[in-house]
């Protein structure tokens, strides 16, 4: 039948649902409204056309020229002509004057009285053609209103430009489930992998297009099998509709199209810029690229290869653009790249030379008052940064690496990608264990290659001289890796022969002072002795040479550092804080003058353990409330769920129970949130305490139990594990009666002295152990506990709820010695060292034993206790 003037445009029904996308289509209305040129850009397969007529959708005259299976410019015209029934309408009505010929007048002809919606589909690959006809179009038929859809931007006055943005997840997902139900009657069995379909999702980009080609292949493969293979997705994702144009039949079809438009030009930049992971901004394109790159990047992006972003500098604090591409078209530009080998390799050494000056401009500023920009940099730019690495280890550039990683190791620390860090540098010591022993060659250096070599072994059996031009920095990386792997999970004192040969050489090349032994990581050379002899490591000499060291070599973030780190070993060792005022003063100063906020919340948390120490909750509070303050803003976040344990636990020794639970459980999130397994078991020990000091026995075995399953993934300080097993102890006594509990507690007490541990800790092991024996009826040596422990103190109080339990020990052995026996007990406990109280208690548990009888009840008191 003929077209005639009455006819309702020629957009047909679609025979799938449209998911999703109620924001944009409103938002594409409401253009159309207040523009008459509305252009809907975005890369192939993001949904352009669908969006198109769904939003044309209930517009009385609305017209579909469909341009893809065009092959020449010349022919826009004719196509659209041809779309609104105009060469079927003239041979039939004759209506028009204009001849056949100039299919630009009859269109203008036709649409001049008309208020009509045209919509020109896929104008990219006739842009020039498709921009001329809509201007033309536009500026003669003033009812006119055109929606193009294109990989660009037509460029015609007053054109509004709407990007099409990929899904969001949650439209993805339906889209996916959506289309997998069409393909698969069992769909909802298998899309109960959740965890998968999300992933799917996420890597497609959240493009239709490849969700739907995805979806597809539900016939044949599960949602975990098909996200596994998206590493291959152009051979994966090959089967759409037959019913479509080639070009849009397989994932690769969609993205060969817009490949095929590009110039030379453009083509050279996208495959140059696919060295980069995770962004890029245009300084950092300006370097890496091998010609004129700012005009050619903003071709890439109207032509939606390239994504732009508005994104402030964390340096110079400007607002500037960052751009990424899309992982489908990344990966495409990355199988584009490896067509031209030496090009791309010349790319990726000035890809790796940028990350290098990056991380070796950012090092020292990260320990700096202007850290925070630069941390919010190298989050930014970390994946360009991991790639780098991979690179150059792949390439075996053992100096590039060396240097990426050395500059890398505070930020891997400060951050919590301390693992991480682990990995990276034991593959570059394993790649320099590789290349002293085999013949250096072009070819990659794979994985299976690393692990073939053991770098222990290659140093103790052929270390490398001192004058070997890499030396240096090789020592460095290894304490480097030393120290990481201390601080990243439970070691153990190393018992194998050769790995304690390892560490003592690297204890002593750093031992001999100097340059290197003076900054980050040389400097941390010290607790090696910890490594080799745990808890009974006295550091105390090698923390005051490592002092001077740093105040002759380094400089004030170095020196302070380092006595931090003797101001915390002080704090947790014997010697009742001798010394540790003078370092802690000189410490706010330095922390001042760096400017660096971890050094100060390291500086303010030590402050808080001093003072807690000495009874001064409201100091301490004030300390570690300053800490938590500077730790949140350096991002320190392993530290910052322990700062508030401690802040609860002011708040229960304060006796606010309520807000000491408050702050548990605040700390308990961060503490899994970001992994923090000796904060996870700390907060466990403060809760079994607080449960245990309610009655609920049960409850408390249970948070001990879990607290000794966390140490199990941690690094914990003997003290702490001196206060775990205090627990334990009093758990057990709960459950099973004193003659039970006093074995563990002598078993504690033994350790925290053998540990090296603070008075603070082994008086309060001492006044438990005395409420055992009090228990027991043994007053004469409850005494000296107690009084042992008074004076271990130095004076300074027992926290609260201990002291009430001490108080009411000593109240009823006065009761039962008479004060004459009391006082001559006090002073000879107050005259023990740790190893007496320790052989005190070991008499005691000996003899407590030998007179439990059978018939006697678990809590039972031993008739005889008082006459010893």
């Amino acid at each position: 039948l003929a077209a005639t003037p009455d006819r309702n445009g020629n957009i047909r029904p679609r025979l799938t649902s449209f998911v999703g996308r109620e924001l944009e289509l409103d938002a594409i209305r409401s253009d159309l409204h207040r523009a008459r040129l509305v252009t809907l850009t975005g890369p192939g397969g993001s949904g352009k056309t669908r969006l198109a007529e769904e939003a044309a959708a209930g517009h009385p005259q609305a017209w579909l020229a469909e341009l893809a299976p065009l092959d020449r410019p010349e022919a826009v015209a004719g196509a659209v002509v041809s779309a609104l029934g105009l060469r079927e309408t003239v041979l039939i009505t004759n209506e028009m004057t204009v001849p056949q010929d100039d299919p630009v007048a009859l269109l203008v002809e036709h649409c001049a009285p008309r208020s009509q919606l045209l919509i020109l589909d896929n104008c990219e690959h006739v842009i020039g053609a498709a921009a001329d006809l809509a201007e033309t179009l536009l500026t003669h038929c003033p009812r006119l209103t055109i929606l193009a859809t294109s990989r660009e931007p037509l460029g015609v006055p007053g054109e509004s430009v709407r990007p099409v943005e990929p899904l969001l997840p949650d439209p993805a997902h339906r889209l996916f489930r959506e289309r997998a139900a069409a393909v698969r009657p069992d769909a909802n069995a298998v899309l109960k992998d959740t965890e998968s379909v999300d992933e799917i999702c996420r890597r497609l980009d959240g493009l239709p297009l490849a969700i739907e080609l995805a979806a597809a292949r539900l016939r044949l493969l599960t949602p975990r099998q098909i996200a596994d293979r998206l590493d291959d997705r152009f051979r994966l994702l090959t089967a759409g509709s037959r019913t479509v144009l080639p070009r849009q039949q397989t994932l690769r079809a969609v993205v060969d199209w817009s490949w095929d438009l590009l110039d030379e030009a453009e083509r050279t930049v996208l495959r140059e810029v696919s060295v980069f992971a995770g962004g890029w901004d245009l300084q950092a394109a300006e370097t890496v690229c091998s010609g004129p790159v700012a005009d050619v990047m903003g071709a890439l992006v109207d032509k939606s290869l390239i994504v732009a972003t508005p994104c402030e500098s964390g340096v110079s604090g400007v607002i500037g653009m960052r751009y990424r591409m899309l992982e489908t078209i990344h990966e495409y530009a990355t199988e584009r790249a490896a067509e031209v080998p030496e090009p791309t390799a010349a790319a990726g050494r000035r890809h790796s030379a940028w990350a290098r000056a990056l991380v070796e401009e950012a090092e020292p500023r990260l320990r700096s008052a202007e850290q925070l920009p630069w941390i919010q940099r190298m989050e930014t730019e970390l994946d360009n940064i991991r790639a780098a690495l991979h690179r150059t280890i792949t390439a075996g550039d053992e100096e590039q690496a060396a240097h990426l990683a050395l500059d890398m190791s505070w930020f891997w620390w400060l951050r919590n990608y301390r693992r991480e860090g682990t990995d990276w540098v034991d593959r570059i010591l394993r790649l320099m264990a590789l290349l002293d022993t085999t013949q250096q060659t072009n070819a990659p250096v794979t994985a299976a290659l690393l692990d073939a070599v053991d770098p222990i072994d290659a140093y103790l059996d052929a270390p490398e001289p001192d004058d070997h031009p890499r030396h240096r920095s090789r020592m460095r990386l290894r304490m480097l890796h030393l120290f990481l792997v201390a601080e990243s999970g439970p070691v153990g004192v190393p018992k194998e022969a050769r790995l304690r040969e390892y560490i003592v050489r690297l204890r002593a090349e750093f031992e001999r002072t100097g340059p290197d032994a003076a900054r980050f990581p040389g400097l941390v050379w010290p607790l090696t002795a910890l490594v080799l002899d745990g808890a009974a490591a006295d550091v105390r000499d090698l923390m005051d040479l490592a002092v001077a060291n740093c105040r002759a070599y380094g400089g004030d973030w170095e020196v302070g550092v380092v006595l931090m780190f003797r101001t915390h070993m002080v704090v947790d060792s014997p010697g009742n804080l001798g010394g540790v005022d003078d370092d802690l003063a000189e410490l706010r100063t330095l922390s001042l003058r760096v400017g660096d906020r971890w050094m100060r919340a390291q500086v303010c948390s030590a402050a808080g353990e001093a003072a807690m120490v000495r009874g001064r909750l409201t100091e301490a509070k004030g300390e570690y409330e300053e800490a938590l303050r500077l730790a949140h803003e350096v991002g320190a976040h392993a530290e910052s769920s322990f700062l508030i344990a401690r802040l609860a636990e002011i708040a229960y020794r304060s006796g606010d129970r309520p807000a000491a639970l408050a702050a548990l459980d605040e700390a308990s999130a961060a503490a899994d949130r970001f992994a923090a397994a000796d904060s996870q078991a700390f907060i466990h020990l403060l809760r079994a305490y607080m449960a245990l000091d309610e009655g609920d026995t049960a409850h408390a075995r249970e948070l001990s139990e879990a607290a000794r399953a966390a140490t199990l993934r941690g690094t914990p300080p003997p003290q702490f594990t001196a206060m775990l097993a205090l627990i334990d102890g009093m758990v057990t006594t709960a459950e099973s009666g004193p003659v039970h509990g006093l074995p563990k507690l002598a078993d504690a007490l033994r350790a925290a002295v053998g540990g090296r541990c603070s008075e603070s800790v082994t008086s309060t092991l001492a006044d438990a152990a005395g409420g055992v024996l009090s228990q027991l009826g043994d007053h004469p040596r409850a005494v000296r506990l107690l009084a042992a422990g008074t004076r271990w103190r130095g004076g300074h109080p027992r926290p609260v709820p201990e002291g009430y339990e001490a108080e009411r020990v000593e109240a009823v052995a006065l009761t039962a010695l008479g004060r004459t026996r009391f006082e001559a007990e006090c002073t000879t406990g107050s005259s023990f060292t740790g190893n007496e109280a320790v052989q005190e208690l070991a008499e005691a548990v000996k003899d407590h034993a030998a007179e439990q009888t059978p018939d006697q009840s678990p809590s039972g008191h031993s008739p005889s206790a008082t006459r010893r």
